[in-house]
């Protein structure tokens, strides 16, 4: 950071400064007025705004609009199956100069290495990618996870530049009731920020939640639920990622009246769909043209993110604030032309200077020998529990169907739309394998497997055919984890994903394209959903209403216990 004698005397136009961006006019997010004159930049800070300045760097912005870096308020950078460096590489281009990510995926996996993990990545990446610690590592008692994270772990992990608080506290039913585990972690971030993850929550238990400090909240997916939430102080986060699609019920939410107290997120979305349509950028177009105010969305992308999470350097494009720019061609567009992020201009050269970071979590795939007849479900009774998917949501429905026995199993019936769901532990701990059905992969035949299974991370497999299931479950233990499709009895796509079995080495253009490939060879089988792999990961999510399923079995998340 430039010395702060130097910054007041650029911003006089005594010094010239690192950077002028000269032509442009910046769009004023507090009067929503658009603003001509130069933007000068002094290291990481804005220092002068609607002034002519002279500089080492002028930059000619000519007929662009200049608005605030965006802020994605909520993500896991491991759900874009790339590295945090290669995330950077992504979407920092689009416009985006700050994300928030948990990283609680991979410390699911692998612990508090994880997180320290992402903590150096943070120390290198262009973007400002801020760590929140992981609340809920697990997430239930109701899985198997590869750590555990107590209060005191997550205390050590304190004190890193790009902290901020508590991540999202998904165990909800351990706030209301009061668990000693939960309260401990609680009590640790007393008065600083937590965020908030409590779908469906309601009345005096979404009172109850919100009085233990909890401000932030991504889960609301009616309008009908957002409302309420904003009513009780929360900060709502409009959410629009690859499975979990909230920006249409939401969007009549947010107008200039809200904007102050809503933000955007992404969660979990990954390239193909951020090379096909965008990330935060691809929010705020589809926002406008669904006839929110520019202003109002501009502001949730950017100045309320940062008052939200208390980020008071940035969101505004004005002196003393953090130099995160975006050069666009028209607000409702959202078209980015270039980005500026902490003073530094966004191009191939700046990704090339970052210092390279060692992956962690290698060979953490150890699951047990599979075989076609470990994928049988066997029962006393036909009437049988299934998971009922909602395309664009992770919210699923708890389905009752007639199941008949055969040889004392119960087969999948392609006919009814009722596939196998199996939960295969692979953290060498106790080898568990839990068998269900599930409703609405429309999948005809052959069988897929993963190992971005939310938020343990075990192996999760659907399909209509025992041999395809094994062989497409026993090929991820081979590549190190990932995704895997099988057909036939043979595999005819696959991503490997090596690094803790939840994200890619290789740049971010090939797992784009292996993303492409696993599309297709799913739609070979039969499968109807636009995003299968990472609707799957979802099933095995036992905070997430109504029907979920683990490593010990199919979990009513409604009534948070384990019914088979």
């Amino acid at each position: 950071m430039t010395d702060l004698e130097t910054r007041i005397a650029i911003a006089r136009g005594e010094e010239p400064a690192d950077i002028v961006l000269r032509g442009g006019r910046v769009l004023d997010l507090v009067t929503g007025g658009l603003l001509k004159g130069d933007v000068a930049i002094a290291g990481d800070r804005i220092v002068g705004t609607c002034a002519d300045y002279e500089g080492r760097r002028v930059v000619d912005v000519a007929d662009l609009i200049l608005v605030p870096g965006f802020i994605d308020t909520h993500l896991h950078v491991e759900s874009s199956l790339v590295t945090p460096l290669e995330f950077d590489r992504c979407v920092t281009p689009r416009g985006v100069t700050t994300a928030i990510c948990d990283p609680h995926e991979i410390a699911n996996v692998i612990g508090a290495e994880g997180i320290r993990y992402f903590q150096r990545a943070s120390e290198r990446t262009l973007m400002d990618l801020r760590v929140q610690l992981s609340s809920c590592v697990p997430s239930t008692h109701m899985e198997t996870a590869g750590a555990e994270l107590s209060a005191t772990d997550l205390s050590a992990l304190r004190g890193h530049a790009s902290g901020i608080g508590l991540a999202e506290f998904m165990n909800y039913p351990a706030v209301i009731h009061r668990d000693p585990g939960a309260m401990e972690k609680l009590r640790l971030f007393e008065g600083e920020h937590v965020d908030g993850h409590c779908p469906l929550l309601s009345g005096t238990d979404l009172n109850a939640y919100c009085a233990a400090g909890i401000r932030t909240e991504h889960e609301a997916t009616s309008a009908e639920e957002a409302l309420e939430k904003l009513r009780k102080g929360m900060r709502v986060l409009i959410r629009e990622g690859s499975v979990s699609k909230d920006l249409y019920a939401l969007a009549p939410v947010l107008t200039e009246r809200t904007a102050p107290y809503m933000c955007l997120c992404t969660d979990d979305r990954n390239p193909l769909d951020i090379a096909e349509q965008g990330h935060l950028d691809y929010m705020i177009r589809t926002l406008i043209a669904l006839g929110t105010e520019p202003l109002a969305s501009y502001r949730a992308a950017s100045l309320s993110a940062a008052e939200a999470f208390g980020l008071k350097d940035r969101g505004l494009i004005a002196p003393g604030y953090r130099a995160d720019i975006v050069a666009i061609g028209s607000l409702e567009a959202c078209d980015v032309k270039m980005v500026v992020a902490g003073g530094q201009i966004v191009d191939e050269s700046a990704f090339a200077a970052r210092e390279p970071l060692e992956p962690v979590g290698r060979n953490s795939v150890k699951a047990p020998r599979i075989t076609p007849q470990n994928f049988r479900t066997t029962g006393n009774r036909e009437e049988t529990d299934v998971i009922g998917i909602r395309e664009g949501q992770i919210l699923t429905d708890h389905l009752h169907e007639t199941v008949p026995i055969e040889d004392g199993d119960k087969r999948p019936d392609p006919d009814r739309d009722l596939a196998r769901i199996a939960v295969v532990e692979r953290h060498g701990l106790n080898a568990n394998i839990a068998t269900g059905f599930v409703r609405g992969f429309g999948m005809k035949e052959g069988a897929i497997a993963a190992t971005v299974c939310h938020d343990h991370h075990n192996i999760v497999a659907v399909g209509m055919d025992y041999s395809d299931l094994a062989a497409a479950v026993s090929r991820l233990s081979e590549i190190e984890g990932g995704f895997v499709v099988a057909q036939g009895g043979a595999v005819t796509a696959e991503l490997p994903l090596p690094v803790a079995g939840l994200m890619s080495l290789a740049p971010f253009e090939e797992v784009r394209d292996r993303l492409t490939d696993l599309r297709t060879a799913a739609k070979a089988l039969g499968v109807t959903l636009h995003e299968p792999f990472l609707q799957l990961a979802f099933l095995a999510l036992p905070v997430i209403p109504a029907l979920k399923i683990t490593d010990r079995g199919m979990v009513d998340v409604t009534r948070f216990e384990i019914i088979t």
